[in-house]
């Protein structure tokens, strides 16, 4: 979930594997990923299914976890992802809202592709029919939002202003800063408007500083992850173009996390451990291995695997890219054969570029590397280390 002009993953940046989600929260990670997936179908059409991702679903996550009431779920289907299994899933407005943010700015991210020329769209037709369908899921939620008492205005402004905050941009800590400040604004106001959803007013504030901090590390750690091949291509990245060192970058990530933390822990919740798992722990876990990723000094990134790859012109561009709906065709073939997760590598479903298996990154024991700091991060009781 991420308002950006730059090419950013679509699949965001909490991405749990089963190890690290114990007593059952595998599952319900599982049921609010399915529900937002079934809530885009079901009120924007099967189209929209394909702008389902990580980041999107913690909406949903976080309307149950203030809900006095049992969460509603309903039995959907047998689907591929699932192993041709059925499941119970998320059924609700907090799936609704995330379905409306996530067509938002899935909506935002296409007419940028478009209006750049990226991959298929450097085709008249194509960028023209991507920025009809564009306009169109914008449309959408906005309505779609409008009856769950959210104003997508908030979002679309956001969209708009993000050219704007990149170019006027300075140097530094600052101008990064400036640069996610539409990122963050969006992702406050989704976050916030969970606690309405809830019937938790009270939760609105610090859930609203939560989420700006949460929008902030999203747009930080994929300019850190995109950096080299940004770099290597002459596209737009955060860091760059501001001169913000890795060192700095990491600190304003670390602030955040902690930031994210202290603000969970003044929401009144009813369930939080599904909540505290994600934002606390794989929040915290996501950071270090962007960073750990990117400790690499670019200049020495080995990009002929990324070009050969892909197919990379004399320009630098790779020529190989997919449009939307081969991506969308390909990333589906790669979830049910389990290469997303399992491999050790494998190449992304649009730009062809190698990519490593989710569970290969996945510090699964590394809960318990200091007991105390164990007790003093699990307050909410989510965690399995029996410290």
């Amino acid at each position: 979930m991420i308002v950006t002009s730059y090419a950013a993953p679509m699949f965001g940046i909490l991405r749990p594997c089963r190890h690290s989600l114990p007593g059952g929260l595998k599952a319900d990670w599982t049921g609010h990923l399915c529900g937002l997936c079934l809530a885009l179908r079901d009120e924007h059409g099967q189209l929209a299914r394909t702008v389902t991702n990580y980041d999107g679903l913690v909406i949903s996550v976080l309307v149950d976890a203030q809900t006095p009431a049992e969460p509603r779920r309903r039995t959907a289907g047998p689907c591929p992802l699932r192993g041709f299994r059925t499941a119970g899933v998320a059924n609700g407005d907090g799936a609704r809202l995330a379905a409306a943010v996530s067509l938002v700015l899935a909506s935002a991210k296409l007419a940028d592709h478009a209006a750049d020329g990226d991959g298929a769209m450097a085709r008249r037709p194509v960028a023209k029919a991507a920025t009809a369908l564009s306009r169109r899921w914008a449309g959408q939620a906005r309505s779609g939002s409008v009856a769950l008492g959210f104003d997508a205005g908030v979002l679309l402004d956001a969209v708009a202003r993000q050219p704007a905050a990149e170019l006027g941009a300075g140097r530094g800590a600052a101008g990064l800063l400036a640069a996610t400040e539409p990122t963050e604004t969006a992702t406050g106001a989704a976050f916030a408007h969970t606690a309405i959803l809830a019937g938790r007013p009270g939760n609105a504030l610090p859930l609203g500083e939560a989420g700006r901090l949460f929008g902030r590390l999203a747009h930080l750690l994929d300019a850190v992850s995109d950096k080299a091949e940004d770099d290597a291509v002459g596209a737009w990245n955060p860091l760059t173009a501001t001169g913000t060192d890795l060192v700095t970058a990491r600190r304003l990530a670390d602030d955040a996390v902690l930031g994210v933390r202290l603000a969970l822990d003044e929401v009144e919740w009813a369930r939080p451990r599904l909540t505290h798992r994600l934002l606390v722990h794989e929040l915290d876990r996501a950071v270090g291995h962007a960073f750990a990723h990117a400790g690499t000094d670019p200049d020495k990134v080995d990009l002929t695997k990324h070009r050969e790859g892909s197919g990379g012109g004399a320009d630098g561009r790779f020529g190989n890219r997919r449009g939307l709906l081969a991506g969308c065709a390909a990333a589906i073939g790669l979830f049910c054969t389990c290469q997303v997760c399992c491999a050790d590598e494998f190449p992304g479903p649009w730009s062809g570029q190698p990519r490593q298996g989710l569970c290969q990154n996945c510090d699964c024991c590394d809960c318990c590397d200091g007991c105390s700091d164990c007790g003093d991060c699990c307050s909410c009781d989510c965690c399995d280390c029996n410290c």
